[in-house]
């Protein structure tokens, strides 16, 4: 139940109608929108102005009178108003809003809608180097991710979340190496996954620069070495695929405790091990179907524009082609990418893959999905869902290499003493306000601050368009104000505490809601927010921007907040009131419980 789609419904027959121009109507309808100011009215209808410069002889405040004057006959809106150079004010009956919120709260998804027309999407998510522990460099990849397929799921999406694994590149060559010749046996065998993560880094510090990883020759004797492991590796040889085989368990527990502790449930997780065996017939494929082509001893693709610049002149103005195989015979991350998009469209057959990853990678993906498109998957959308970078508190980029980045598990060991501390100084400021706050066991207090500091740390993130760069800074995440998890999380935490003060039989509030009075403003307020989730779930959506949801739990949690301050609930003048107010309460509660859901955020009923 989706308000804005039913106010351009009710439009549309009537800009249809008046349109000089019938194929604008769509982008008429578009220009519909929530009022900035409420003073305004609820919704605006802005689309007079261009309709009165495609018809000569017209003023736009005309135009705008004769767009309301068109409009069916309805019980959702009073009489809309003109302002200014044509704008429409729209406000919304409050008896339809009452009805309506009678309406969702029998609703299990709150008004959402499934999606008219459902897709198959492969999201391709988190991606870290399996040899090394997850470190903060994969956190925004895995959170983002995460709630975009938890979006498109509960949109009715078929949605398969696949972590591109990296377990075949140099750092395993660092493996092999630094296990042959520094590991320590005794604290291999009681604890591989820490024996490892200590080799990675104590062979990695010793190389003489920071170059790239994979690519090109060294005079580091150290990393050359390395690179010698892994050429061994991939090559077949015995004893470097037997260490690799021993250390791949190992490597991939280091994943799953992080992943279980930010609530992260991916479907898949293929590695570029398993699309290695591959990698020769795609160029021999792309080579036939002369979509690739000889260059210097090498194998290239095409930029995304279809050349491969030959001059230096040309060089300079176009983006470069990409190889995919290289004069010694290897191949390379755009070979392994583009393999990984065959397997996936053949496996899955989606209409989407989305790819979550860092900005500086916009090149390599405008590139790999121009060659899927001419390779003949032209069908399928690709979209590169970038995300910019984390800064420290002095706002410097936070190194995302993996050498000297935060290790996740430290970062949100940290995440959860932050907030411990907000428990127990939320404990104490509300017994010195003289309030009832039973002693919980120590657990349920441990799992309070967990879900406190983790859901800072993803509701920061997600609470940023995902473009920008951000600061991470725990004490501002972790703030009771503002727009934080914390802040939303206490609101639900109050709902909680009313519902239970109340003794109200919450299944029957929802199965048979009251009748809902609005004559409040703060009550019609909180009413309105309540109906604009579907807004919001759709909004965020569209673009794959899950900062609009966490824009939309600020406005109701604030709403929410105005309206206790404003509307007593359990003191209510009469029991119709209190059950009504209930009912509001008890709506904001599972519509914050709902979206932080969508984020992969949890919620607590006691803070």
């Amino acid at each position: 139940m989706n308000l804005l789609t039913q106010l351009r419904s009710l439009f549309e027959p009537a800009l249809t109608a008046l349109a000089s121009d019938k194929a604008k109507v769509p982008d008429y309808l578009g220009a519909i929108k929530p009022s900035s100011n409420a003073d305004h009215g609820d919704y605006q209808a802005n689309m007079a102005m261009a309709m009165a410069n495609r018809a000569a002889g017209q003023k736009p405040p005309d135009v705008a009178k004769a767009i309301i004057a068109a409009l069916p006959a309805n019980d959702m809106l009073e009489a809309p108003t003109v302002a200014g150079p044509g704008f429409i004010n729209l406000r919304l009956k409050s008896e339809f809003l009452a009805k309506a919120i009678q309406r969702i709260a029998t609703d299990p998804k709150l008004g959402v809608e499934p999606a008219a027309k459902p897709k198959t999407f492969v999201i391709d998510l988190s991606g870290p180097n399996v040899a090394k522990p997850l470190h903060v460099g994969h956190l925004r990849s895995t959170i983002i991710g995460d709630a975009l397929v938890r979006i498109l799921r509960f949109l009715g999406h078929t949605v398969v979340g696949d972590n591109h694994l990296g377990d075949w590149g140099l750092q395993f060559g660092i493996l092999i190496y630094g296990y042959k010749n520094h590991c320590d046996a005794a604290a291999f065998a009681a604890d591989p996954v820490r024996e490892l993560a200590r080799l990675y880094v104590t062979i990695k510090k010793q190389f003489k620069k920071d170059d790239d990883e994979e690519e090109g020759p060294t005079d580091d004797p150290l990393k050359k070495a390395c690179q010698e492991e892994t050429a061994k590796l991939h090559a077949g040889d015995a004893e470097n695929v037997a260490l690799w085989k021993t250390f791949m368990p190992a490597c991939l527990e280091m994943l799953r405790p992080i992943y279980e502790r930010l609530d992260v449930k991916i479907d898949h997780a293929l590695g570029e091990s398993f699309y290695n065996p591959m990698l020769p017939g795609i160029v021999e494929d792309m080579l036939a179907n002369k979509i690739a082509f000889e260059s210097k001893g090498a194998v290239v693709i095409p930029n995304a524009k279809g050349n491969i610049p030959q001059t230096e002149e040309e060089q300079g103005k176009e983006d470069p082609p990409a190889i995919i195989r290289k004069r010694d015979g290897a191949f390379t991350y755009t070979t392994t990418d583009l393999a990984t998009i065959k397997h996936r469209a053949e496996t899955w057959k989606p209409d989407a893959m989305l790819y979550v990853v860092g900005a500086p990678q916009a090149l390599h993906f405008k590139t790999i999905f121009a060659q899927a498109k001419r390779w003949g998957y032209d069908s399928v959308e690709f979209q590169h869902i970038q995300f910019g970078s984390m800064l420290n508190t002095e706002r410097k980029k936070i190194s995302t290499s993996g050498d000297n980045a935060p290790e996740l598990e430290l970062l949100l060991n940290d995440a959860a003493s932050h907030g411990l501390k907000r428990y127990h100084e939320s404990v104490a400021d509300r017994r010195g306000h003289g309030h009832e706050v039973p002693d919980l066991e120590a657990a349920e207090v441990s799992r309070i601050a967990e879900t406190i500091g983790v859901g800072a740390v993803k509701y920061a993130d997600l609470s940023q368009n995902r473009t920008t760069d951000y600061v991470f800074d725990l004490d501002k995440m972790t703030a009771t104000t503002g727009n934080t998890a914390t802040y939303v999380q206490y609101a639900y935490a109050r709902t909680a505490g009313i519902l239970r003060d109340s003794g109200v039989d919450v299944a029957e509030l929802r199965s048979s809601p009251p009748v809902v009075s609005l004559a409040e403003p703060q009550e019609r307020a909180l009413a309105l927010q309540l109906l604009r989730f579907p807004e919001a779930v759709e909004a965020a959506t569209a673009d794959y921007s899950p900062h609009l949801i966490t824009a939309y739990l600020w406005d109701t949690a604030k709403a929410f907040s105005v309206f206790y301050d404003k509307c007593h609930v359990l003191k209510a003048a009469t029991p119709e009131l209190k059950d009504s107010r209930l009912l509001l309460v008890d709506l904001v509660g599972r519509v914050i419980k709902q979206a932080l859901d969508l984020l992969g955020i949890e919620t607590v009923e006691r803070m």
